[in-house]
């Protein structure tokens, strides 16, 4: 009997040495993730105070962590998840090249695993490039009408962000966000000039950054809003025109493109019939095989950067 009360007094004891010692590393662990959390919040407010600082001063945002978080803001990831900071980012892609690797590692070798992660990160890239290139033209659909609207209303140094707020309920994504967001931060801290130059920072698109810039200077100045608005009206209608152009060009270079492609693989498949060896074990086995088919991926790769200039 003396035995089983010795066993029930150290199972006890056992048992509330062990929750105490969960319930302590339980407390230990949520310490360290608030102190993680706290540390990428002050980061993301010392590097948005750097950019005000810069903005003010007109000065060029610098640093890996200020360019990563204006292309995140420039391909509207920021807008749809505003949760996804530079850091956060930064974090969910180093994760999920390390995830990568070791997956491809495991199935394919370490080549194999060099690719997979590689892959991952060239994949958020053209995420990155895509959402670039589609918010630019969101923007220079709407921005002709943005002009109309600043034409339509009677604007003044002093109530350019009430037509603002006024205007952004008729365009679209990404300028409604931006001219509301513009209308909140220059209530708040009554600054309209940097709250007009933070606006213009968030959004890639050359002439919609000059009007903010040239609204900026005016408001400043009190000139006049109508030969801006008209001179603006101007600057955008050529400058739709350019895109229009290079839009008609970059089209004609894709025929072409496609059709080079189409006779090449003709070609390889006509010779391919013709040799006793495959010409794709050729290609991938042999020096000369492997450079022409660097030098199809480098001229695919220049194709695409073109494009990607045209675009912008």
């Amino acid at each position: 009997m003396e035995g089983w009360r010795i066993v029930t007094v150290a199972g006890l004891f056992l048992g509330f040495f062990f929750a105490f010692y969960g319930a302590g590393k339980e407390k230990m662990l949520q310490k360290a993730l608030q102190r993680t959390k706290s540390n990428v919040d002050e980061a993301v407010r010392k590097r948005l105070l750097q950019s005000r600082k810069n903005l003010g001063a007109l000065k060029k945002e610098e640093g890996f962590w200020l360019w990563l978080e204006r292309q995140l803001c420039y391909g509207g990831i920021r807008r749809r998840f505003p949760f996804l900071n530079a850091e956060v980012f930064g974090l969910l892609t180093v994760v999920g090249m390390a995830l990568g690797f070791l997956a491809g590692a495991f199935t394919w070798g370490l080549l194999g695993g060099l690719l997979v992660s590689g892959g991952i990160l060239m994949a958020e890239g053209a995420v990155i490039i895509l959402g670039k290139a589609a918010e630019m033209r969101a923007v220079g659909e709407n921005l002709m009408k943005l002009l109309d609207f600043l034409g339509n209303y009677s604007v003044t140094s002093g109530d350019v962000i009430s037509v603002f707020g006024q205007v952004g309920k008729y365009v679209e994504e990404p300028l409604q966000s931006a001219l509301e967001q513009c209308c909140v931060e220059a209530q708040t801290t009554g600054d309209v000039g940097l709250a007009l130059l933070s606006m213009a920072d968030k959004i890639e698109h050359p002439q919609f950054k000059e009007l903010v810039r040239n609204i900026e200077v005016s408001s400043r100045y009190s000139a006049d809003f109508s030969v801006l608005v008209a001179f603006s009206r101007r600057s955008v209608r050529e400058y739709l025109k350019n895109c229009r152009e290079r839009k008609s060009l970059l089209r004609e270079a894709a025929i072409n493109m496609v059709l080079l492609l189409g006779m090449s693989v003709f070609a390889m498949v006509t010779v391919n019939g013709l040799l006793e060896v495959s010409v794709w074990t050729i290609a991938t086995g042999t020096i000369p095989g492997r450079i022409a088919i660097g030098i199809v991926i480098g001229i695919a790769l220049l194709f695409g950067l073109q494009v990607y200039h045209l675009e912008s």
